[in-house]
């Protein structure tokens, strides 16, 4: 049976690492306050994460050691932004979202650890390209908003932070698709993944996988594509307003992956 617990642990930890890790391409001149806030809103969801853990099989791994390390990293970014170590912020922000991706990575391996190679490494490779593309996703919404907050704020910005959504999003896409390639061709006796995954997918439960496929990978593919063409013309506003709806369908499609992955073991 697959926990609640489990999957909210999972998606929270992984938009929370993606938030740090994002904000370490995005440019100073948006402002103290946009690093504040969004280094706030990293360090809450990763203390709610970590309250989660607690009702999961995964306290005692190495990986929430690690994952507890990069959160109080984090809430120490966000305390002294503006007030403390200003000139070696930028490393303090480096150090929280290394030490969040290497706890994702962990994760992975942790999750797969009686699996094949190939799903092992699918399955770090997935955890990180689900904590980036959360990321991109979640910083993207943000700082389109933020234009209103500084209008002379420079349109490079967001499409920057758009070309590295669009970068995730390509990378979450190519994973999935070989985890999803290797799940229905790959038979294992001991662990039956192959014809698993097929029954499941072609069965009432495979509803889920459809979706995932749907709201979580083909929706942004578009909305992305959108949100890129409108910041082209320096359209903001616009921009920012399907970047909430990309926000959502990335949400969506990620909460899926993590009740799939659960459920079948199979990494989407």
């Amino acid at each position: 049976m697959v926990s609640l617990s489990t999957v909210l642990f999972l998606f929270l930890a992984h938009l929370g690492v993606g938030i740090a890790f994002t904000l370490v391409f995005v440019s100073r001149e948006a402002g103290v306050k946009f690093f504040r806030f969004n280094a706030g809103l990293a360090a809450v969801l990763l203390v709610i994460a970590l309250a989660f853990a607690f009702n999961t099989a995964i306290p005692s791994a190495a990986s929430l050691k690690v994952l507890v390390a990069s959160t109080a990293v984090v809430v120490f970014y966000w305390a002294t932004i503006g007030r403390l170590f200003t000139r070696i912020r930028s490393a303090i922000l480096i150090a929280a979202a290394a030490a969040g991706l290497a706890a994702i990575g962990l994760q992975g391996l942790e999750l797969s650890a009686d699996q094949s190679a190939a799903m092992r490494a699918l399955a770090v490779a997935s955890f990180l390209t689900s904590a980036a593309m959360l990321g991109g996703a979640c910083t993207a919404m943000i700082l389109g908003h933020w234009y209103l907050v500084i209008p002379s704020l420079e349109v490079s910005h967001l499409q920057s932070i758009v070309r590295l959504h669009i970068a995730s999003m390509t990378a979450r896409i190519l994973v999935v698709g070989l985890a999803i390639v290797v799940a229905l061709t790959a038979f294992r006796p001991d662990l039956d993944v192959g014809p698993s995954f097929r029954h499941y997918i072609f069965s009432i439960d495979g509803i889920f996988f459809w979706q995932r496929v749907l709201f979580g990978l083909a929706g942004p593919a578009v909305l992305s594509y959108l949100t890129w063409e409108t910041a082209k013309i320096r359209s903001t506003q616009s921009a920012t307003g399907i970047l909430y709806v990309d926000v959502f369908t990335v949400v969506v499609g990620e909460v899926l992956a993590k009740y799939i992955l659960l459920a079948t073991r199979v990494p989407v």
